[in-house]
């Protein structure tokens, strides 16, 4: 993979996470949030030499890669123009008591990647991330080959950007379990059964992280039913 920097646009519990876990195999991270980069000093410290803060605007545009992970009411924020050709990882989950309601996601007739996509027309955007709790996603991390490496879900329309996504999640410590279309996403967005809670153990009273692997994973996508059905 050619990919030598990850732009973060957010930089919260999953985005931190992310950098971290990209700057331990040896990726640049530029990482941004909504309060400027002054506030983010403390993460920069910690992560090293590999890591700077910058602008949304500037994350973006240096990025090889760009994972978005802000809260979804603020996905018409993701500068545009620095986007256009790359690959994106969508992170977001749809919240309607933080996001206030979203009329095309309560009837179901769209997905919040495929609203993301919708606002960067240019851009190859990926779901991914989302489905997994942050502790999780930080202690699960695995070498290639490790038998205990679990997989994450990704969905999206263009094979060449599941492709870079599949090989940046390689180098962070996960297997790519490729979903299908970006529509597919639905299957593990919030309270289905391959979200949060799958990574956990159901035996551990402490949310005690679990190895997911593929087999595991599509039985809870099959087993995702749309909220209108429930």
């Amino acid at each position: 993979m050619g990919m030598t920097t990850l732009g973060l646009i957010g930089s919260g519990n999953i985005g931190g996470t992310i950098a971290r876990l990209a700057v331990d195999a040896g990726i640049d991270v530029v990482l941004s949030n909504s309060r400027g980069p002054e506030t983010l000093t403390d993460l920069v410290d910690e992560l090293g030499p590999h890591a700077r803060a910058a602008t949304a605007e500037e994350a973006a545009s240096a990025g090889d890669v760009v994972v978005v992970t802000v809260p979804l009411k603020a996905y018409r924020d993701v500068p545009v123009e620095p986007l256009r050709g790359k690959v994106v990882i969508d992170t977001n989950n749809y919240y309607p008591e933080r996001d206030g309601s979203i009329a095309e996601l309560d009837d179901e007739s769209t997905t919040t990647s495929e609203l993301l996509q919708a606002h960067l027309p240019e851009s190859h955007v990926v779901k991914g991330f989302n489905n997994i709790f942050f502790k999780h996603l930080a202690t699960l991390a695995r070498p290639s080959g490790d038998p205990d490496r679990s997989v994450l879900a990704i969905a999206g329309d263009d094979e060449a950007a599941k492709t870079e996504a599949t090989a940046l999640l390689d180098r962070l410590g996960y297997d790519a379990h490729d979903v299908g279309a970006l529509a597919e996403g639905w299957r593990y967005q919030r309270d289905t059964a391959a979200y949060a809670a799958l990574y956990a153990d159901p035996d551990s009273a402490d949310f005690s992280p679990r190895v997911v692997k593929a087999d595991l994973l599509q039985q809870q996508l099959d087993a995702a039913v749309r909220y209108r059905d429930e």
